[in-house]
């Protein structure tokens, strides 16, 4: 019988090692991350091991840009007239007399030579209406442009006539500000010209932390967003608001996940403004000892393809693509690595992996060795008892 449980143990444990590529394992080890890139050009990911040149590139990696995409242009210095803006115009003549002053009634007094016509709302066909000048068209046109339309309509009907047009309801000069701030609204536009910082702050400020918050901006059917601190850390980015624009503000706290050989494999939050690698690998709860693999350490990221062939100028992508797969490769064991951990930021919805060590592998083995030997160990017991 003794006999027959060794043979059975001895068969058990060829197949186990046989088997050995079918342990229980977190994740591929290093060697096979890299073994497994595709020979097409045009579907294989991209590896690239990290050094002190490829985390500055990462590090320059620009995103979506307010002012790359809309420009910065200042707006008009006066503020063009809308349907629904609020129009006041005042009328002057130079003599008593006339059609907007009144007859002078004795030698003391002159008569009164101006008129204030009551607050006019500009119609859908964007005109006003002004006493004996009938229907001026204002749509689109600034505070002097009205004055001199006005003056011109009543020449040769008043006398010598003087014409002052202002906004009293700005309508049409406006942003429309929502999202995670403390008080969503249309924000009047000033004539000196506001920023998005000065829009978002007549709007209450954000709710949100800083560092989980983005700044969607909607101007004439594009959209473009970009982190709020980012407007903060580039003045550039802090472009004028032009009436009509859209704000948002996005609650979007920035996360990372972590897999394989780390203290906790978890969907990790940044928490802050910028996460660096080495921080995220200290988020994980570190690299595990007797487990982790020094020389497997990777990022998986997509990236624009512009980036792809700063890292690679031989890289193809497909046809199309907007984005390559890449992989950031980083070995631990050089102790210039934990500089360039530091210096290489996260991404939004990174994925960290930490590959096993292939001596893990072995001690796997040798535990199934070990449970076998065990288990033949028992049956000799066993069988000595019985004798």
């Amino acid at each position: 019988m003794y006999r027959k449980l060794t043979i059975l143990a001895a068969a058990g444990l060829s197949l186990g090692l046989a088997g050995c590529s079918n342990l229980p394992t977190q994740g591929p080890l290093a060697r096979e991350v890299v073994a497994q890139v595709s020979q097409d050009e045009l579907s294989r990911y991209l590896i690239v091991n990290v050094d002190e040149r490829i985390a500055d590139i990462v590090r320059q990696r620009r995103g979506d840009s307010f002012k790359g995409r809309f420009g910065d242009s200042r707006p008009a210095p006066y503020q063009r007239v809308g349907v629904g803006d609020g129009i006041t115009v005042t009328v002057w003549e130079a003599a008593a007399g006339g059609l907007f002053s009144s007859p002078i009634v004795d030698r003391a007094s002159t008569g009164s030579r101006s008129i204030t016509i009551p607050d006019q709302t500009v119609a859908q066909d964007g005109s006003i209406t002004v006493p004996y000048a009938g229907r001026v068209r204002v749509l689109g046109l600034t505070p002097p442009d009205i004055e001199a339309q006005i003056v011109a309509q009543l020449t040769g009907k008043a006398i010598e006539p003087q014409a002052l047009v202002t906004v009293s309801r700005n309508i049409s000069n406006t942003a429309t500000v929502t999202g995670e701030v403390t008080a969503g609204a249309r924000i009047p536009l000033t004539v000196k010209g506001d920023r998005i910082l000065d829009v978002l702050s007549s709007a209450g400020g954000i709710r949100a932390p800083v560092y989980e918050t983005s700044i969607t901006l909607l101007r004439a059917g594009r959209s473009v967003t970009v982190p709020m601190q980012a407007i903060i850390n580039n003045p550039a980015e802090n472009i004028f608001v032009l009436p009509g624009d859209v704000i948002t503000a996005i609650r979007q706290p920035l996360t990372y996940t972590a897999f394989g050989a780390t203290g906790r494999n978890a969907v990790i939050p940044f928490d802050q403004i910028e996460v660096s690698m080495e921080e995220a690998i200290a988020k994980a709860g570190g690299m595990l000892d007797y487990q982790a693999d020094p020389d497997g350490v990777f990022i998986f990221r997509f990236e624009p393809v512009a980036l792809a062939r700063q890292l690679d100028p031989t890289r193809v992508a497909q046809p199309g693509a907007t984005v390559v797969p890449v992989v950031y490769k980083m070995s631990m064991r050089d102790a210039r690595s934990y500089f360039n951990a530091r210096q290489f930021p996260m991404q939004n919805k990174d994925i960290l992996y930490v590959s096993s060590a292939p001596l893990n592998e072995l001690q796997k083995i040798l535990t199934m060795i070990g449970s076998v030997t065990g288990l033949v160990t028992s049956g000799a017991v066993i069988r000595s008892t019985v004798k």
